[in-house]
């Protein structure tokens, strides 16, 4: 957070986030359909490109009167999507009550795993949960080689990658349960086509493995957390920030998340997206915490947006 306070958004070598963008109209939200809840920091992995700075030693997570909160708000509102991810949300401790509830107002419950987490004795029994529930299941698999995943996750994260798709098709994932992969690139580039990504991503999964999957997500690296940090200090962040800013596409925009969903924190507070709840930027309102909506109704709002927002809007974009 202090990164991105006295560096990254004081950056002078590119224009502002919001001066570059031509539409100003689509820098404002429109009818909040998705509610990202951020349930966590605690995770089993301390991935290079996280963010949100998960890992082992972090103890912060949602409490349950504030996933009630989540709840009541959504069922109220309207939402149709609940997208639950951390961290590792499956260590937060009252994860199963949050996804039982949320399949029985959402249209679609997303969660976001780590697939390794699924292998340890304690949480193995998901698997079926989740089958149970009809959750989509959206898991990062930085690439499909060992070398380069593990790289990237932690040393033997790939081969319990591996194991846990194949547990997940067993049960119906990948056929008549939604499972998409997601990937992230292992430096500071952009990633390739989405489209051939996933055709490579599919093959190689299925001839080795006999591995089968939905849809590939590419996300490009956000320049924040411990991938924005490690950037700076190996003097790379001028050059990662010229090339999303020299790849920006105006036809982005329009199709940004944080048009149309919230994100809430651990502890109950509203971002326009995930990447802004990691570098603490509520909404744009005078009402900032979920238990504000209980009585309150969400308004049109000018989305809050800052230099990282580049990295949404890159390329064919990153959302």
């Amino acid at each position: 957070m202090e990164f991105y306070k006295k560096v990254l958004n004081n950056i002078d070598y590119i224009p502002k986030f919001y001066e570059t963008v031509k539409n100003k109209n689509f820098l404002e939200t429109t009818k909040m359909e998705i509610m990202q809840l951020n349930i966590g920091k605690i995770c089993n992995l301390a991935c290079k490109h996280c963010h949100v700075e998960a890992g082992p030693q972090r103890k912060e997570y949602m409490k349950r009167d504030i996933m009630d909160d989540c709840l009541y708000v959504f069922e109220k509102h309207n939402f149709k999507v609940m997208d639950i991810t951390g961290g590792a949300p499956e260590m937060v401790p009252d994860f199963e009550y949050l996804v039982s509830k949320s399949s029985k107002i959402a249209q679609e419950v997303i969660v976001r795993t780590n697939l390794s987490i699924l292998l340890d004795d304690k949480y193995k029994h998901l698997i079926d949960f989740y089958a149970e529930n009809k959750v989509t299941i959206f898991c990062s698999l930085p690439f499909y080689t060992k070398e380069i995943t593990d790289g990237v996750r932690g040393l033997g994260v790939y081969d319990s990658s591996i194991e846990v798709l194949r547990k997940l098709n067993k049960v119906g994932y990948g056929k008549e349960l939604t499972l998409n992969l997601v990937y992230n690139p292992n430096g500071a580039f952009l990633p390739s086509s989405q489209e051939c990504l996933e055709a490579e991503y599919k093959e190689k999964l299925f001839l080795e493995y006999g591995i089968v999957f939905n849809n590939l997500f590419v996300i490009t690296n956000n320049p924040i957390g411990r991938f924005g940090i490690t950037l700076y200090k190996k003097d790379k962040l001028e050059n990662y920030m010229t090339k999303l800013y020299n790849t920006y596409n105006e036809d982005t925009v329009e199709f940004l998340m944080c048009r149309n969903e919230i994100n809430v924190s651990y502890d109950g507070y509203i971002f326009d997206c995930d990447f802004n709840q990691a570098v603490n930027l509520k909404i744009n309102s005078e009402k900032k915490h979920i238990r504000d909506y209980r009585d309150n109704d969400f308004k049109k709002r000018k989305i809050v947006t800052g230099n990282h927002c580049y990295g949404c809007t890159a390329g064919a974009g990153s959302s």
